[in-house]
């Protein structure tokens, strides 16, 4: 039987401009005016999009005697890179930042800052982006570069100096990204994958200053760290179910996809990426995560959620053989029923799932933009939106646009409420 291989999301990236053909570099970095605003006919709160961490996001936010051995971003031959223990490593535009970029500039090659469009790093322009396409609020996760999870942190050689480094991103986070606008920004934080003990001690730190979430890998093994099917993550699952600390489980926070074969392009990965969700909440389902922490919220980010009513449909199938699966023996729920109340889903664009929306349940998707990323709905988002639920009945759409992800995150309707005032009739 032929084995689904994985690739390494730095590789998808580089394979993703195949279509355009050739390998684009050029000299010139091209930024599109301001697109015309579009009227805010539904006001959105987006549960998936992304920053680029500003080059001097730690110099300030380490231990003094450390401050020299800050990640940071120098400058070489026109290039800027960050600097992490020595090691230099460049932003690329496809993994970084495409939005306002025209397509055929969509590349591997490295872009600075000053290429770039300013929300990618910027908090304040970052609102008027928003503000540009009815967002009325935004969870990010890190940039490809830190990883989805902050894998970046834990890879680096001096284990204490990675555990103050992930540190101190959640206090630029919380100072700097979301203290701009509390009630734009809904607090996501990264964590520490070496040791769930340290990991649980900071849900609790950031929990006590308004973080909502924490953004986790979907396959810890694939890491290098023990299955979830082991009781290994169990004190930090503890803190989030204890803090009522959403777990986001973004596709590729395990450093890899999965594609078909060796030899399939990075088209296929791209399309499958909803198959990387599909695999996870399955096998979080079967790790009992949920079981054992019944108020424990896991959201699936960038999965999309056409699939969800297949995994329904097999966990129905599967309880005819419950009576022979030691897997799900002494569990007093159905799987179906630990599914339907432990996982919520994200949808960028997925007709399919919005016409199953009462199957997979209403009150379990949310929506999202993808900022400043390739798949993204910037500046079309608007128009996106209202070809996916404008034409639901006008509870479906609060529920789908906003209500779900503020109820979830805990997050005041407050920028939605001001939003709605100021939208056109």
């Amino acid at each position: 039987m032929a084995q689904t291989q994985t690739s390494n999301l730095s590789d998808l990236a580089e394979e993703i401009v195949d279509p355009f053909g050739g390998d684009h570099r050029r000299d010139v970095h091209t930024l599109l005016a301001d697109p015309t605003p579009l009227p805010v006919r539904i006001p959105i709160v987006s549960v998936d999009d992304h920053l680029v961490e500003p080059g001097d996001l730690f110099v300030a936010r380490l231990p003094r005697r450390r401050a020299d051995e800050a990640p940071r971003v120098i400058e070489r031959d026109g290039v800027e890179y960050w600097s992490f223990e020595g090691d230099l490593e460049a932003n690329r535009t496809i993994q970084t930042s495409t939005v306002g970029r025209p397509q055929d500039e969509w590349t591997r090659e490295p872009v600075r800052f000053d290429e770039m469009r300013p929300g990618s790093y910027d908090a304040k322009a970052r609102l008027a982006d928003m503000d540009m396409v009815g967002v009325a609020a935004s969870l990010c996760f890190p940039s490809a570069m830190f990883g989805f999870a902050g894998q970046r942190f834990y890879r680096m050689r001096d284990a204490q100096l990675g555990l103050a480094c992930m540190r101190a991103y959640n206090d630029w986070f919380a100072e700097e990204w979301a203290a701009v606008a509390p009630d734009r920004f809904i607090a996501q934080q990264v964590t520490w994958l070496p040791d769930p003990a340290v990991a649980a001690d900071e849900i609790r730190r950031n929990a006590a200053r308004g973080f909502r979430a924490v953004a986790f890998s979907e396959n810890p093994e694939a890491l290098g760290f023990p299955s979830l099917h082991t009781r290994h993550w169990d004190p930090f699952f503890a803190a989030c179910e204890e803090t009522e600390t959403v777990v986001d489980l973004h596709v590729g926070s395990s450093s890899r996809v999965s594609r078909p074969s060796s030899d399939s392009p990075g088209d296929v990965s791209a399309i499958l990426f909803p198959m990387n969700g599909m695999m996870a909440c399955v096998d979080w389902l079967y790790a009992r995560v949920p079981v054992r922490f019944p108020r424990l919220r896991i959201a699936l980010s960038e999965a999309g959620v056409s699939w969800v009513p297949t995994v329904l449909e097999r966990l129905r199938r599967s309880q005819r053989l419950l009576d022979a699966s030691l897997t799900w023996r002494g569990v007093d729920e159905l799987p179906e029923e630990v599914f339907r109340r432990a996982f919520w889903f994200t949808s960028i664009e997925d007709h399919c799932g919005i016409r199953e929306r009462h199957e997979i349940g209403i009150d379990r998707i949310m929506l999202e933009t993808d900022y400043p990323h390739q798949d993204g709905s910037w500046p079309l988002t608007q128009d996106i939106v209202e070809t996916e639920i404008g034409h639901l009945p006008p509870d479906e759409q609060r529920a789908l646009a906003y209500e779900n992800a503020c109820r979830l995150y805990r997050h005041p309707l407050t920028a939605v409420t001001a939003m709605l005032a100021g939208s056109p009739g």
